[in-house]
């Protein structure tokens, strides 16, 4: 999971302005770990928006499969994500009861659909996760929103974290992770750090999760 936040925590503001938190140096660390990884993941909410392309931007670069979490498939026909589907690989992971008209106009825009299982929590990360598996999608960076990562941070499915803290206040706003149940600092996820680091203004600050 990688993700840039603000001094105090957050990933927008209250309007939900958020390009650009962080400063060159790490959007370009950000090109570098979707080159790294197999697959890219993020929820609708960041699609409708931010209305990103979610490909690698370097060169000599390779684009991660793309894969958006939309329960209701409502993912823009004219964003990115679908126009650019012929070309990058991608995958709209929707519920079981999304509509098939909006489906097939998906298909048609050659974006694939997986039809999970959901409840009032959200769709099922475990079978969706299972499923990537099957496509050979071994390594999956989490690139948010605040909702997708929290979801699975809650479901203990993320190994590794980078998070990057720019040096700047916001005040209220969207928070970068959301309720994760914690009542006790003893039942708090913890990790281990592996590296902190200094690119331009930003920390960048990489640190493994306990397994438990």
């Amino acid at each position: 999971m990688a993700y840039a936040q603000s001094a105090d925590g957050r990933i927008a503001t209250k309007t939900g302005d958020s390009q650009w938190i962080s400063g060159s140096e790490t959007l370009t660390l950000a090109h570098e770990l979707r080159n790294e990884h197999d697959g890219i993941l993020a929820g609708i909410g960041t699609v409708i928006a931010d209305n990103p392309q979610l490909t690698c931007r370097i060169e000599g670069g390779s684009n991660p499969h793309r894969i958006i979490l939309d329960s209701r498939l409502r993912t823009p026909v004219d964003s990115h994500i679908v126009q650019q589907a012929s070309n990058v690989p991608t995958t709209v992971v929707c519920g079981r009861e999304a509509p098939a008209q909006t489906e097939q106009r998906f298909r048609d825009s050659g974006v694939s659909v997986m039809r999970v299982d959901s409840d009032d929590t959200g769709l099922d990360l475990h079978e969706i996760l299972r499923q990537l598996g099957e496509m050979s999608i071994e390594s999956l960076m989490i690139e948010g929103g605040s909702g997708v990562m929290t979801s699975f941070l809650r479901e203990r499915l993320v190994d590794r974290v980078i998070l990057v803290s720019a040096p700047l206040f916001i005040g209220e706003g969207t928070n970068a992770i959301g309720d994760l149940g914690t009542t006790m600092l003893a039942k708090a996820i913890r990790g281990r750090t592996q590296s902190v680091r200094q690119a331009g203004d930003d920390i960048v600050w990489e640190f493994i999760l306990d397994a438990s």
